[in-house]
Protein backbone atom coordinates (compact mmCIF):
# COMPACT_ATOMS: atom_id res chain seq x y z
CA UNK A 1 0.00 0.00 0.00
CA UNK A 2 1.25 3.45 -0.72
CA UNK A 3 -0.03 6.96 -0.45
CA UNK A 4 1.13 10.56 -0.39
CA UNK A 5 0.96 13.20 2.31
CA UNK A 6 -0.05 16.63 0.99
CA UNK A 7 -1.02 18.16 4.36
CA UNK A 8 1.95 20.59 4.53
CA UNK A 9 1.56 21.51 0.86
CA UNK A 10 -2.09 22.38 1.35
CA UNK A 11 -1.25 24.55 4.36
CA UNK A 12 1.44 26.41 2.37
CA UNK A 13 -0.99 27.04 -0.46
CA UNK A 14 -3.78 28.05 1.90
CA UNK A 15 -6.06 25.26 0.71
CA UNK A 16 -8.73 24.09 3.13
CA UNK A 17 -9.81 20.45 2.94
CA UNK A 18 -13.56 19.83 3.17
CA UNK A 19 -14.42 16.17 3.51
CA UNK A 20 -17.74 14.63 4.51
CA UNK A 21 -17.91 10.92 5.30
CA UNK A 22 -20.40 8.52 6.85
CA UNK A 23 -17.86 6.72 9.02
CA UNK A 24 -14.78 7.62 11.02
CA UNK A 25 -12.49 5.53 8.79
CA UNK A 26 -14.02 6.37 5.40
CA UNK A 27 -11.10 8.71 4.65
CA UNK A 28 -8.56 5.97 5.34
CA UNK A 29 -5.19 6.92 3.78
CA UNK A 30 -6.58 10.20 2.48
CA UNK A 31 -3.45 12.01 1.22
CA UNK A 32 -4.85 15.37 2.29
CA UNK A 33 -5.25 14.43 5.96
CA UNK A 34 -2.54 13.74 8.54
CA UNK A 35 -1.69 10.09 9.02
CA UNK A 36 -3.58 8.53 11.93
CA UNK A 37 -1.56 6.02 13.95
CA UNK A 38 -4.55 3.80 14.78
CA UNK A 39 -5.48 3.50 11.09
CA UNK A 40 -1.86 2.87 10.15
CA UNK A 41 -1.58 0.12 12.79
CA UNK A 42 -4.80 -1.50 11.51
CA UNK A 43 -3.56 -1.49 7.91
CA UNK A 44 -0.13 -2.86 8.85
CA UNK A 45 -1.77 -5.70 10.81
CA UNK A 46 -4.06 -6.46 7.86
CA UNK A 47 -1.12 -6.45 5.43
CA UNK A 48 0.86 -8.80 7.70
CA UNK A 49 -2.13 -11.16 7.86
CA UNK A 50 -2.65 -11.18 4.08
CA UNK A 51 1.09 -11.62 3.52
CA UNK A 52 1.06 -14.58 5.90
CA UNK A 53 -1.81 -16.19 3.94
CA UNK A 54 0.12 -15.63 0.70
CA UNK A 55 3.30 -17.21 2.10
CA UNK A 56 1.37 -20.21 3.43
CA UNK A 57 -0.38 -20.72 0.07
CA UNK A 58 2.88 -20.58 -1.87
CA UNK A 59 4.64 -22.93 0.55
CA UNK A 60 1.74 -25.38 0.42
CA UNK A 61 1.48 -25.20 -3.36
CA UNK A 62 5.19 -25.48 -4.12
CA UNK A 63 6.08 -27.91 -1.32
CA UNK A 64 9.61 -29.32 -1.44
CA UNK A 65 10.35 -27.52 -4.71
CA UNK A 66 10.56 -24.19 -2.85
CA UNK A 67 14.11 -23.30 -1.85
CA UNK A 68 14.97 -21.58 1.41
CA UNK A 69 15.86 -17.92 0.85
CA UNK A 70 15.41 -15.07 3.34
CA UNK A 71 14.40 -12.66 0.54
CA UNK A 72 11.86 -15.01 -1.04
CA UNK A 73 8.81 -13.25 0.44
CA UNK A 74 10.32 -9.79 0.89
CA UNK A 75 8.46 -8.18 -2.03
CA UNK A 76 11.38 -8.49 -4.46
CA UNK A 77 10.67 -9.60 -8.02
CA UNK A 78 12.58 -12.35 -9.80
CA UNK A 79 13.55 -13.13 -13.37
CA UNK A 80 12.10 -16.31 -14.82
CA UNK A 81 15.42 -18.14 -14.50
CA UNK A 82 15.87 -17.05 -10.88
CA UNK A 83 12.26 -18.07 -10.10
CA UNK A 84 13.11 -21.57 -11.38
CA UNK A 85 16.22 -21.67 -9.17
CA UNK A 86 14.16 -20.60 -6.13
CA UNK A 87 11.48 -23.21 -6.85
CA UNK A 88 8.75 -20.65 -7.48
CA UNK A 89 8.07 -22.03 -10.97
CA UNK A 90 8.87 -25.26 -12.77
CA UNK A 91 9.73 -23.92 -16.21
CA UNK A 92 9.40 -20.93 -18.51
CA UNK A 93 6.70 -20.66 -21.13
CA UNK A 94 3.78 -18.65 -22.38
CA UNK A 95 0.05 -19.20 -22.27
CA UNK A 96 -0.07 -20.76 -25.75
CA UNK A 97 2.64 -23.29 -24.91
CA UNK A 98 0.87 -24.25 -21.70
CA UNK A 99 -2.50 -24.51 -23.48
CA UNK A 100 -0.97 -26.77 -26.13
CA UNK A 101 0.67 -28.90 -23.45
CA UNK A 102 -2.50 -29.26 -21.39
CA UNK A 103 -4.98 -29.64 -24.23
CA UNK A 104 -2.73 -31.39 -26.74
CA UNK A 105 -5.12 -30.08 -29.40
CA UNK A 106 -5.31 -27.11 -31.68
CA UNK A 107 -5.96 -23.84 -29.87
CA UNK A 108 -9.17 -22.13 -30.90
CA UNK A 109 -9.22 -18.33 -30.80
CA UNK A 110 -12.69 -17.22 -29.73
CA UNK A 111 -11.96 -13.52 -30.20
CA UNK A 112 -14.85 -12.16 -32.26
CA UNK A 113 -13.84 -11.00 -35.70
CA UNK A 114 -15.07 -7.65 -36.86
CA UNK A 115 -16.70 -7.34 -40.23
CA UNK A 116 -14.95 -5.57 -43.10
CA UNK A 117 -16.91 -2.32 -42.75
CA UNK A 118 -16.15 -2.04 -39.04
CA UNK A 119 -12.42 -2.64 -39.65
CA UNK A 120 -12.43 0.09 -42.30
CA UNK A 121 -14.22 2.42 -39.89
CA UNK A 122 -11.69 1.69 -37.14
CA UNK A 123 -8.77 2.39 -39.46
CA UNK A 124 -10.14 5.43 -41.24
CA UNK A 125 -12.19 6.96 -38.49
CA UNK A 126 -15.89 6.67 -37.83
CA UNK A 127 -17.03 9.50 -40.07
CA UNK A 128 -15.30 8.09 -43.17
CA UNK A 129 -16.37 4.55 -42.22
CA UNK A 130 -19.96 5.69 -41.71
CA UNK A 131 -20.00 7.21 -45.21
CA UNK A 132 -18.63 3.99 -46.71
CA UNK A 133 -21.18 1.97 -44.75
CA UNK A 134 -24.03 4.14 -45.95
CA UNK A 135 -22.81 3.95 -49.55
CA UNK A 136 -22.21 0.19 -49.57
CA UNK A 137 -24.79 -0.92 -47.06
CA UNK A 138 -27.70 1.35 -47.81
CA UNK A 139 -27.60 3.23 -44.53
CA UNK A 140 -25.81 0.59 -42.44
CA UNK A 141 -24.98 2.09 -39.06
CA UNK A 142 -21.62 1.38 -37.47
CA UNK A 143 -22.57 2.64 -34.01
Amino acid sequence: MDSFGFVGTMEKLGVERRLLTAGENKALLDPFLPEQEAQKAHLLAMLDEVHGHFIAAVRQGRGERLKSNEDLFSGLIWSGQRAIELGLVDELGDTRAIARELAAEEIVDFTPETDLLRRIAERLGTSVGRQIGQTLGGGLSLN
